[in-house]
């Protein structure tokens, strides 16, 4: 056991009520608090987060393989550990990476703050954790600057979507929740021009359009993709396909159309 561990004998013990029934938890939400799960995302939280951290719940045997991230955090974090099926117990199902911890979220930046970066990722109406996880992991791998979320999409400090986004979704800079229309009210006085991505044969394709020095670049859900009035309020792109298929994966869509303009702006085309 690492000198600082606190062992945990009873699964009601008040300190590690943020870990318990974990799924449950998750879709009812925990108000200005986030878990996130596994080694990957501990070692960001310790080390890039702006999150503030509350406290970290390992089982037992992972102990070993965390201790050189655990001493990197602050002293007044604790650390609780308890034996692997206690531990699962509490969390109220079997987490195989045996790694929890509890941060505090912050207030997001404004939209007109958040706007006066050049490169931007807007996702409107996502409602799937893995496509946000993925969609953070490429934007920031990609260039993106930061990320705007609309109120229809789900919360990035989802369990979930943080481990899928590998951490990036505790550094990379995001606002969630606006209105539509607030959202592109904000990119219109922030002077950026709106590419939308879509399938419609009549878009211009991403690899024939040149990328100005202020984009945001916008993703809608699968399968109903970006609303008519939205498209109507932006420059429609597509990412060509061949064999017949009609669409990708909206992370995969956004990936390659941000390392076509964020990785260059203002190269001209192909």
């Amino acid at each position: 056991m690492t000198p600082r561990a606190i062992a945990i004998e009873d699964p009601q013990d008040l300190r590690i009520a943020p870990y318990t029934a974990v799924r449950e938890r998750d879709l009812t939400g925990r108000g200005d608090r986030f878990l996130v799960e596994g080694k990957v995302t501990l070692e960001v939280l310790a080390q890039r987060s702006r999150f503030p951290i509350e406290s970290v719940f390992v089982a037992a045997h992972r102990l070993a393989a965390v201790a050189g991230i655990l001493a990197q955090l602050p002293a007044q974090v604790p650390v609780y550990t308890a034996p692997r099926a206690r531990f699962e117990a509490i969390a109220g199902f079997p987490i195989h990476r045996g790694v929890l911890a509890c941060a505090r979220k912050l207030p997001p930046p404004k939209l007109g703050a958040l706007c006066a970066a050049p490169r931007l990722l807007v996702a409107f109406g996502l409602s799937n954790h893995d496509n946000v996880g993925a969609l953070f992991r490429n934007a920031a791998a990609l260039g993106a600057d930061a990320v705007l979320l609309d109120d229809q999409s789900c919360d990035p400090l989802y369990r979930k979507a943080i481990r899928v986004s590998a951490g990036t979704a505790l550094w990379l800079p995001f606002h969630h929740g606006a209105r539509r229309s607030a959202c592109l009210d904000a990119l219109a006085r922030s002077g950026h021009t709106v590419w939308a991505l879509t399938p419609r044969a009549s878009a211009a394709s991403i690899w024939d359009v040149r990328a100005p020095a202020k984009l945001a670049l916008m993703v809608g859900a699968e399968g109903p993709g970006l609303p008519p009035a939205v498209l109507a309020a932006a420059t429609p792109v597509r990412v060509p396909l061949s064999g017949g298929v009609d669409s990708l994966n909206v992370a995969t869509a956004a990936a390659i159309a941000m390392a076509r303009a964020f990785a260059s702006p203002g190269t001209a085309s192909r």
